[in-house]
């Protein structure tokens, strides 16, 4: 096997993905297959439910039938790279170009008719569709003489591009094969550079796995995704969902009966016995209680999310204490920390020294963008189902949870309605509040929309991202090595490292243990205008030179951001701190 280089894991699981083109060592390959990746144990269930959320972007029209087959619970695996096999390329197009006449000779064994030997390099073009195809260039050649050359253009476009006979400098083409068919019958191939983003985008997510499956039974075994529910809103008052004081449900009671194996039959009948006695939940006992379905369900998910994250350990910072009472540290601590806190609007901050995050790419996209303009083609295995390629680690992170009453009081000063919450209840009912009544729109919904689930999101986006500009610097982690994972249902997003990247280990702890009140203080101070402004400002109040993130780093795509919603007059830190 021939070895044309080495990339990083988290380079490949992006840049070298099956039937992707590549460049290496100067030619043009495309990738065959990632040589006998190796299964990762993840939680199956957990992984089609995300994947059934995001290839809901797609219509029934160009998802595949990826939805279909989910539904009817088809296989679905996650492999990670063998990095002792690599990845399997082939040279691709194959439409050979003499790199010293620029003729386009018919093979790579024979030497150019210029008597240049071994000097092939490849068409850099490649003709895509919507569908899903790819196809190679094909050059019409001199009918007198059996030759011709490109003559390249200063532009890249290629309409742009001319074929001539190096003979009788006789023009044979202009451009590259224009209003080619597609072999799927729907549309005409699209030519390109064969790197250019239309001609491969690759399609992924980011979940959180627990590495152990212990911890996902654990949470069944302490009552399930109710359970994570009730401590959520609670606010982690207590350091894991099994610690929440609070009786089990009937059909809560029947799954933890079973789980020990007892048959159903006679765990229904344990399970109602107990009902009978008083020492089950009831409707209502939790103002959780109270969520209709679809919007229990979505809090829900979120809220595992959480638990599933802090599993493997959640250091508060109530948590950390000085080696001797009563120093500058201790203060700090004591006194500073709290008022940081308060200050940012923030109702608790943790670190996870171990936050189990990860990475799969599930398919791509040729031609555009948008859902609703291109066709899903997702990863398949041989044997049927679906094959995401990803990368699992542990790596560290902050959860960053906003004050509840302050979200409330903010959205409702913008003209939202929260039925059943009064500026004088407490943290939990502004939670519940804000979960029955607003709905967090989709990362590819309309930004412009105006509703209370649009400004929630541009919220949490918008201080995720200058959070992470600010916990850069404080850290000594590059930026783009910082990433986010939102769960604004919840008022909170993680921030965390780059599994795989040139970041500082225990950055975020040194940050978390030594100066977290600096971090705070320097994001509701620092500058928080744009370079740009006005015209920033005018638009969507969020650019490049402010707010925007690295791709790696933001999986909103830059979207439902604005600086206004945190210094705008009625900016989230603008609301007065509670007292």
């Amino acid at each position: 096997m021939t070895v044309l280089g080495s990339r990083s894991g988290s380079q490949i699981l992006r840049t070298f993905l099956p039937d992707q083109t590549v460049d290496l060592r100067g030619d043009i390959y495309r990738v065959a297959e990632w040589s006998a990746p190796s299964p990762i144990l993840v939680d199956t269930d957990l992984v089609r439910r995300h994947l059934l959320h995001e290839v809901s972007a797609w219509s029934k029209e160009f998802d595949s039938g990826v939805v279909d087959d989910l539904m009817r619970k088809a296989p679905v695996e996650v492999v990670e790279l063998d990095e002792r096999r690599g990845v399997t390329v082939e040279r691709y197009p194959q439409v050979w170009l003499c790199r010293t006449c620029k003729r386009i000779g018919k093979s790579i064994d024979r030497p150019c008719k210029c008597g240049q030997r071994n000097k092939w390099g490849q068409l850099h073009f490649v003709g895509v569709h919507e569908c899903g195809a790819i196809a190679e260039p094909y050059i019409k050649r001199c009918p007198t003489h059996d030759d011709v050359k490109v003559v390249i253009p200063k532009s890249a476009k290629a309409a742009d591009i001319t074929f001539v006979c190096p003979v009788c400098s006789a023009q044979t083409m202009q451009g590259l094969g224009f209003n080619k068919p597609c072999a799927c019958g729907n549309g005409k191939l699209r030519w390109n550079v064969h790197k250019a983003r239309m001609v491969y985008t690759p399609r992924g997510m980011v979940l959180i796995n627990p590495p152990r499956p212990e911890h996902r039974e654990g949470l069944k075994l302490a009552g399930g995704a109710r359970k994570a529910l009730v401590w959520v809103v609670d606010g982690l008052a207590v350091a894991r969902p099994a610690d929440v004081v609070s009786p089990p449900t009937l059909e809560e009671l029947i799954e933890q009966l079973m789980r020990t194996g007892l048959p159903r039959e006679i765990a229904e009948v344990a399970a109602k016995s107990a009902a009978d006695q008083g020492g089950l939940a009831k409707a209502g006992d939790h103002p959780i209680d109270g969520l209709s379905g679809e919007r229990r369900e979505e809090a829900e998910r979120e809220a595992v999310d959480i638990a599933m994250a802090l599993a493997e350990s959640r250091t508060p910072t109530t948590a950390p204490r000085s080696a001797t009472p009563g120093d500058a540290l201790d203060v700090r601590y004591r006194d500073r920390y709290p008022a940081a806190l308060d200050r940012a609007g923030i109702d608790g901050l943790d670190l996870v020294d171990r936050f189990p995050v990860l990475n799969a790419m599930y398919g791509y996209t040729r031609g555009e963008d948008d859902p609703s303009k291109c066709r899903l083609v997702p990863f398949r295995r041989k044997k049927g189902g679906y094959r995401l390629y990803g990368n699992l680690a542990e790596t560290e992170a902050f959860l960053v949870r906003l004050d509840p009453v302050r979200v409330a009081t903010w959205l409702v000063g913008r003209g939202h309605r929260l039925p059943g919450w009064t500026s004088g209840d407490g943290a939990v009912a502004a939670r519940v509040a804000i979960l029955q009544e607003v709905q967090v729109p989709s990362k590819r919904d309309d930004p412009s929309v105006e509703s209370a689930g649009t400004d929630l999101l541009k919220l949490v986006h918008t201080y995720a991202h200058r959070f992470i500009r600010q916990a850069a610097v404080f850290s000594g982690i590059e930026r783009d090595a910082l990433s986010e994972y939102l769960v604004p249902g919840h008022l909170g997003f993680f921030v965390y490292a780059a599994a795989r990247g040139d970041f500082v280990l225990g950055g975020m702890q040194a940050v978390f243990e030594s100066n977290l009140d600096e971090l705070l203080d320097a994001f509701v101070d620092a500058e928080h205008r744009c370079p740009l402004d006005p015209g920033c400002a005018r638009g969507s109040g969020a650019c490049s030179a402010c707010v925007h993130l690295g791709e790696p780093s933001c999986r909103f795509f830059n979207r439902f951001l604005d600086r206004k919603v945190l210094f705008g007059t009625n900016g989230y830190l603008r609301t007065p701190v509670r007292a």
